[in-house]
């Protein structure tokens, strides 16, 4: 029998534990050179195997995940699982020995029972050369396929196993589907590995199918299902034309399998269709980014991911500065700054971690200021495969909130989008569910590093021009465009936040002319405004829009007495005006039937109010004065 030593695990591969001097001199003695020549370190107990060495080593293979293989070496594995022939009269006759012995060979037939159960090979008519090489084969594959990482030292990883673990239900003979749900990056992969390595020796078949939705894109799904078998059956040689019934080949055998990286419903259909499709005890892990993808497969039972403790990143900080001689202080600067940076996602202190404390103060310094107007790409590509997975309105709701809304009130957000003809509230829905956004206290709230990726899809529409953007935020790009009148019928928003302009910048009518498709426009400022500083923004008397498009008007500080006598945007869901010099909005009826919010706090010069009736779903109205 093969297994692992608890006691050599950390010096040895391979522990062979067996029974019968007539097997030590010639097949085990030929089994342990050939696992030696193929580098697979092994041991060899130099006793015969005892009765209750086997409980322990079916004890251990529970609560250690250690991995069993059984060798009937000519024994029939059906008298072992049933306690026939030899079997069964060496424990009858224990049984009538001594009353003190029936809870003890009551535990030798458990043992037996379980271990016959297990994936392993009968010697009977087999050529036992080949045999031996199969076994090796066999066991230098597991070895290999086992996770390269030690998990042991993996920060906070034991703690998730266990909380992972408590949804399992181990000891139930129930078929289990189970979730781990989480943004890119967060580790959904790495928990996965480290349970299905500590629990697979429990099952008869096992798979861990990792990017399974690349393998999809890539081979289509008949050689989808042809993988997922032979690793399941470690058959190498199947050669599948159509699709098969993957009830019919395991609906008998307890499985454990992990399907990683999940983005296709049709992988699950395909693969894991219904429960009955295993047998007794199996377990079905699925790590997705996308929640309605376990949802709409019945998959309720669902882990989220979460990000490292402001404690647990910086103690795989930690890992790396002791790798480098870095001083006390520079250590401490430096992981604060990739603390802040990272925000808890494992691959940001991972991919930032391996080669920033490898550099000199002055080096990264300059790596950090780099970061903040140019993504890493490694992390860039992993987050990004998200926004990939959205439809087109969905990824314009992401583009707007990365670029303008984040940290703002979800209702808010929701009617200026569906004023868009965004579909908000199942966009939003969706965002959720792909771990893009979360939701406190009603806001929109976006992880920096998620937003930051949202930016960069924006920035390279254009590298060059700013102009050939659809979304303009950053005051130097904004002021860039106008300033040199580039602005493009790309642009769909702009959000200027006057706080960051030093020079005056000129709101014209030709510097605004090509934008037919804005959406939104604001010119704000959340600095103290109680201050008597003159407005950044000079109004020309030709400053217009074109309104067809506009969504959201907000203009902090605007110059003039009205709003030009042909201002008639049907589409308009926010009109704000706060500080402005507006002393009457318009004359005559305006019919803005969806318009909802007007602002006009602290407009100090307002004598006269508008007509409002054409405004037929107002909601809100603010004359609100310090």
């Amino acid at each position: 029998m093969a297994s692992a030593s608890s006691t050599y695990q950390r010096r040895y591969d391979v522990f062979l534990s067996f029974r019968g001097e007539d097997t030590r001199n010639n097949f085990i003695a030929h089994l342990y050179e050939a696992l030696c020549q193929k580098g697979i370190n092994t041991f060899i107990d130099d006793h015969k195997l005892e009765r209750d060495e086997l409980v322990k080593i079916v004890e251990c293979m529970k609560s250690r995940g250690q991995r069993v293989l059984p060798i009937f070496y000519n024994v029939d594995p059906s008298d072992v699982r049933k306690q026939r022939g030899i079997f069964g009269e060496a424990l009858a006759k224990h049984d009538q020995e001594s009353l003190e012995n029936m809870g003890r060979v009551q535990s030798w037939k458990d043992a037996l029972t379980q271990v016959a159960n297990l994936s392993g090979w009968d010697s009977r008519n087999k050529n036992e050369p080949l045999l031996i090489k199969e076994i090796v084969t066999t066991i230098l594959n597991k070895l290999l396929s086992l996770s390269i990482g030690d998990t042991e030292n993996m920060v906070g990883l034991d703690r998730r196993i266990q909380e992972v673990e408590m949804r399992l239900c181990l000891e139930s003979n129930d078929i289990l589907m189970l979730g781990i749900w989480g943004m890119g990056g967060i580790g959904k992969t790495t928990l996965a590995k480290a349970i299905y390595n500590k629990i697979r020796s429990q099952f008869e078949m096992c798979s861990f199918f990792e990017n399974i939705g690349e393998d999809l894109a890539k081979k289509g799904l008949i050689r989808l299902q042809q993988k997922f078998l032979s690793q399941l059956l470690e058959e190498s040689n199947l050669n599948m034309k159509v699709l098969t019934s993957i009830k019919e080949r395991l609906c008998s055998k307890k499985v454990v399998v992990v399907l990683d990286n999940v983005n296709d419903p049709l992988i699950l259909k395909s693969l894991v269709g219904n429960q009955d499709w295993f047998g007794r005890g199996s377990i079905i892990i699925v790590t997705t980014r996308d929640k309605r993808l376990l949802a709409s497969h019945g998959v309720f039972n669902i882990y989220e991911a979460r990000r490292f403790s402001d404690k647990e990143a910086f103690e795989v900080l930690t890992h790396y500065s002791l790798k480098h001689e870095l001083s006390i202080d520079d250590s401490m600067e430096l992981s604060r700054e990739v603390l802040c940076y990272a925000q808890g996602l494992p691959l940001a202190l991972e991919v930032l971690g391996s080669f920033l404390f490898s550099m000199t103060r002055e080096e990264w310094r300059n790596q950090l200021n780099k970061l903040k107007c140019t993504p890493d790409l490694k992390i860039q590509e992993v987050l990004e495969i998200s926004y990939d997975g959205l439809d087109d309105k969905e990824k314009s709701i992401f583009l707007d909130i990365a670029c303008f809304f984040e940290g703002e009130d979800k209702d808010y957000v929701i009617e200026i989008l569906d004023g868009c003809g965004f579909f908000s509230l199942s966009g939003i829905r969706a965002l959720l569910d792909k771990s893009l956004i979360t939701i406190y206290s009603n806001a929109l709230i976006m992880h920096d590093l998620i937003q930051e990726m949202g930016r960069e899809i924006v920035r390279r529409q254009s590298f060059e021009e700013a102009g050939e953007r659809s979304r303009l935020w950053f005051h130097e790009d904004i002021y860039d465009a106008l300033k040199r009148n580039t602005a493009s019928e790309k642009i769909e928003g702009i959000f200027l936040n006057l706080s960051h302009l030093e020079e005056t910048l000129d709101f014209t009518a030709q510097a605004f002319s090509r934008m037919s498709k804005l959406r939104l426009l604001k010119v704000y400022k959340y600095e103290d405004t109680s201050k008597k500083e003159k407005c950044r923004v000079n109004f020309s008397k030709d400053f217009k829009l074109c309104y067809d498009c506009l969504r959201c008007l907000y203009l902090h500080g605007y110059s003039f007495k009205s709003l030009p006598s042909d201002f008639n945007p049907k589409n308009l869901v926010d009109l704000s005006m706060p500080y402005s010099h507006i002393q009457q909005l318009w004359k005559g009826v305006k019919v803005l039937e969806k318009l909802k919010f007007i602002d006009l706090s602290h407009s100090k010069y307002l004598i006269e109010t508008s007509d409002f009736s054409g405004v037929t779903n107002l909601r809100r109205l603010d004359f609100e004065v310090s």
